[in-house]
């Protein structure tokens, strides 16, 4: 059976959408690893040079950095882990299941619909 124009254009348009999807996470993790080795840089070495009245820093303030140093891969991580659980939900074969039959179904409800009020 062939396939007709609009149903081509509804898998072109879904598989446009998901290479947006994929770019954009990759764009994701992309920022996440650039973002990350300039904070360790910056906490390997230049803090260490920051002083304040030429007094190195206090070591509460330090405290208080590297704990900002470890929560901002930490939580940025999870937000990844969540966008990457998104973008690949397909590979998920019990949502992939699910998420056809729910199509199914509904494409049925609208065709028994349409039947109705011809």
């Amino acid at each position: 059976m062939m396939e007709s124009e609009e149903q081509y254009l509804q898998k072109l348009e879904r598989a446009k959408k998901r290479v947006q999807e994929l770019k954009g996470f990759f764009k994701h993790v992309r920022g996440f690893i650039i973002v990350n080795v300039l904070l360790l840089l910056l906490r390997g070495g230049i803090l260490n040079f920051i002083t304040v009245n030429g007094e190195p820093l206090d070591d509460s303030v330090l405290r208080w950095v590297d704990l900002n140093f470890i929560l901002t891969p930490v939580l940025w991580g999870i937000g990844l882990l969540i966008h990457g659980i998104y973008v690949y939900r397909y590979k998920f074969s019990f949502l992939k299941s699910w998420e056809e039959e729910q199509i199914k179904k509904y494409m049925e409800e609208d065709q028994h619909n349409a039947d109705k009020y011809k």
